[in-house]
């Protein structure tokens, strides 16, 4: 049986944040975020695979997991761009290599065209923020109409209280629903990490659900282009033929990188190194060492 990692915190924002540690702190350091409404544990497949070679650091982003709920609801990718920033200055890890989901990966890459002195590799998976069809969709939509909808949303948000399950095997159910793709055993060691139990005795997610809302308003996409092209490092695209988001070596994206590969995978979705993990731990290995 391999040995798990250790729980660590750190403070950004007067905010008390966990991270997982999986020892080896002599190697080069790996940092793994997750994506909105997960955890660092969905990365413990990865780490175990990576830990001989790396010094593997998972970190629960504000809001998720083991980490503090924003007393504001803030889980902008400001705020959270802060947070990063933070692990990566205390925790003396630069030059640093980054993989990176979703959510986590839109952090990394603004992280990165902020800072690209201190990332030695990247790898981001659908993490490029929504498609320029979606984009243009919302600049259609006045400004007004954004600011109401997302208070209305906010305020949605306050009323709602977090769902509850009664069984562990009821919220694993949820969780097979999200992803068709997941086995029985990754299902189960998700919603495991994922859930805490009430003191009712029912199960309820860990992440905050004010989550769920983002700013009406967001950094123009010439500037967001102009980070990504301050990347420096070698950079790794991958996306999922099953996913809902949009492939950046079609819609144009990807011709805002300097030096950035991009990989299709089949039979996979949005969560794709849970869906073909073999595969991405091979291209993941090769890309970093």
């Amino acid at each position: 049986m391999i040995e798990g990692p250790t729980s660590h915190t750190y403070f950004s924002q007067r905010l008390r944040l966990h991270y997982v540690d999986w020892g080896n702190s002599e190697a080069p350091p790996l940092l793994l975020i997750h994506g909105g409404r997960d955890h660092c544990r969905s990365w413990d497949w990865v780490a175990e695979k990576f830990r001989k070679d790396w010094h593997v650091i998972a970190p629960d982003l504000r809001g998720h997991g083991d980490s503090e709920w924003s007393a504001d609801g803030e889980y902008s990718l400001r705020a959270c761009l802060y947070d990063l920033a933070q692990l990566i200055h205390q925790k003396n890890l630069a030059p640093v290599t980054i993989v990176a989901h979703s959510y986590g990966g839109n952090l990394s890459l603004r992280y990165t065209g902020t800072f690209p002195e201190t990332v030695r590799k990247l790898v981001v998976i659908e993490g490029l923020g929504p498609s320029p069809e979606l984009l243009a969709k919302r600049a259609d939509i006045p400004i007004d109409e954004r600011i109401r909808k997302w208070i209305d949303e906010k305020r949605g948000l306050a009323a709602r209280l977090p769902k509850k399950y009664t069984s562990l095997e009821e919220a694993m159910d949820r969780m097979k629903e999200a992803n068709a793709y997941l086995s029985e055993k990754q299902a189960r060691h998700l919603t495991v990490h994922g859930t805490h139990q009430n003191e009712d005795g029912t199960w309820s997610w860990k992440f905050d659900n004010y989550m769920r809302s983002m700013p009406p308003y967001e950094i123009e996409q010439s500037d967001l282009h102009h980070l990504w092209s301050r990347i420096t490092c070698p950079t790794l695209l991958l996306y999922g033929a099953d996913s809902w988001a949009s492939n950046p070596a079609k819609d144009g994206r990807g011709d805002h990188f300097e030096n950035a590969e991009v990989l299709e995978y089949q039979n996979a979705g949005h969560w794709l190194h849970h869906d073909q993990f073999d595969r991405f731990v091979s291209d993941v290995g090769a890309f970093i060492k």
